[in-house]
């Protein structure tokens, strides 16, 4: 059974913190500024996609790139793409 993973990128004056469930399974939550603006139910290997905006004025809209290993279980991946470039995500300890 594996563990939650929680990956967490500030982007000027805002949060981006995505929280990926226990198993390869799992739910994926994306949260900006600390609200939920992206859920999926589940993540399956390969790659999962979420999509949200920036609160700003117009709404700045990114995605974050989830990468589940197919065949060796490993740690998932996390990267924010905005304005056309990807940034990876850390993983943060959250106790």
């Amino acid at each position: 059974m594996g563990h939650r993973h929680h990956f967490h990128l500030d982007q000027g004056d805002h949060s981006i913190t995505v929280n990926v469930g226990p198993g390869r399974s799992g739910e994926i939550e994306l949260l900006v500024d600390g609200k939920v603006v992206a859920y999926q139910k589940e993540h399956r290997a390969g790659m999962n996609v979420l999509t949200g905006e920036l609160p700003e004025e117009p709404a700045h809209p990114f995605r974050v790139l989830l990468r589940q290993p197919h065949l060796v279980p490993s740690m998932p991946r996390c990267t924010l793409e905005l304005d056309g470039v990807e940034q990876p995500m850390p993983e943060r300890l959250v106790l």
